[in-house]
């Protein structure tokens, strides 16, 4: 039963995908690759449309999929799936506060979490470019370099990182220019 199977795919999400949505990325490649329920380049699509609605990343991106698996229950089962989790150890945590607050070994577990889960969300990173504007496996399997890379997509790229790091606007700013450059563009 798809549902069941959606349900317990984001609950093992939810659970090990520790640091945030972006944190979820490598399991959602891995859910894609493990189920094929959406291409890759879905995911982009997924960061894009979560990116620009209200809530958190790592939920909207587990009702899209869940939507576009299943339909209206399939989104809120994996919304379910993906949550559930976390409301377990945030009120088991929140009941043991006073006995985890001055523990070293939490101290240290955070501590070594922190560059793993950096780890994840910069492997995630490498990803999404490589289905944004990088095509290495198409230029392999027509051994082809000249498709390696589409230059306007790395332009764009390359200026929307140089604008977001030089001006900070609202990411949404960003997400609505691109949108519309896309359009116009049509790439």
């Amino acid at each position: 039963m798809i549902q069941l199977r959606l349900f317990w795919e984001f609950f093992k999400i939810g659970l090990f995908a520790v640091g945030g949505g972006m944190a979820t990325l490598p399991f959602l490649k891995a859910l894609s690759e493990n189920t094929g329920w959406y291409p890759m380049s879905f995911i982009t699509d997924m960061i894009a449309i979560s990116e620009s609605t209200p809530g958190p990343i790592g939920i909207n991106m587990a009702t899209y999929v869940g939507y576009n698996v299943a339909g209206f229950f399939g989104g809120m089962i994996a919304t379910a799936g993906v949550t559930i989790p976390s409301v377990i150890i945030v009120t088991f945590v929140a009941k043991n506060l006073e006995k985890f607050k001055d523990n070293p070994l939490i101290s240290r577990a955070f501590y070594g979490l922190r560059p793993a889960v950096t780890g994840l969300i910069a492997a995630a990173g490498m990803d999404v470019m490589m289905t944004s504007f990088l095509f290495i496996k198409e230029a392999v399997a027509k051994n082809d370099i000249t498709i390696l890379v589409n230059p306007l997509k790395l332009v764009v790229f390359i200026v929307f990182l140089w604008s977001i790091c030089k001006y900070k606007k609202h990411p949404v700013s960003y997400i609505a220019l691109g949108a519309v450059i896309g359009i116009v563009l049509h790439f």
